[in-house]
């Protein structure tokens, strides 16, 4: 059971909210994680490979920094960015509400709905003239989770935001990450830092962001 069962009447915009089961089946801290699979180490997260899973490294033009890793698999796209939080309480419930709130300046409409993962925006954001769409809009999935001392956001697009099978295999996905929060103190709502995988042979592609 979600820590936000009915999402539309909760009034704590400081409460956690994360899948009963999140310790177990994820997202999961450093310390729930099993040392021994296979994760590739981007920093603040971790991925575990599979096949036909391509991931790519979004990068600040101005700063050169990873602010966020994205990841292409089963005609879907997921993009995660892991921030720090504080210890007793989240902050998906107040981030929720600001991005549903840009993207209504933008043009757009979000629709809050409960999720896998608790309560989720499901977007419909314009899209540029030009910029490879065959519509006016696209649409995406807002996701997030609050763990012990992060919180982490997912954006899902592509056959994961429309198609229910589709939508299992990103959410199963998401579910693998592992996020390493560290010791230093951070500020709550900073970017855990993200980096390049220390390994050559995962293909981490840089993109810009």
């Amino acid at each position: 059971m979600s820590d936000t069962a009915n999402p539309e009447e909760n009034p704590d915009e400081t409460a956690k909210s994360a899948p009963g089961d999140r310790a177990t089946e994820g997202p999961l801290d450093e310390a729930e994680a099993n040392p021994v699979r296979p994760y590739v180490d981007l920093g603040g997260v971790k991925i575990l490979p599979r096949e036909g899973l391509h991931l790519r490294l979004e990068i600040e033009e101005g700063s050169k920094r990873v602010v966020a890793i994205g990841l292409d698999y089963a005609g879907s796209t997921l993009q995660v960015q892991p921030f720090a939080a504080p210890r007793s309480s989240g902050l998906w419930n107040e981030i929720r509400a600001q991005i549903a709130d840009q993207i209504g300046k933008q043009g757009g409409t979000t629709t809050l709905r409960e999720g896998p993962f608790g309560p989720e925006l499901v977007a419909e954001i314009p899209v540029a003239a030009g910029q490879g769409s065959d519509g006016t809009s696209r649409l995406a999935r807002f996701i997030g989770v609050d763990g012990p001392r992060w919180f982490l956001r997912g954006v899902i697009a592509g056959e994961g935001a429309i198609n229910t099978d589709a939508a299992t295999e990103i959410e199963n996905l998401f579910r693998s990450i592992v996020v390493v929060r560290g010791s230093a103190p951070m500020p709550p709502r900073d970017l855990i830092p993200l980096r390049m995988p220390a390994t050559p042979a995962t293909a981490a592609e840089p993109g810009q962001s």
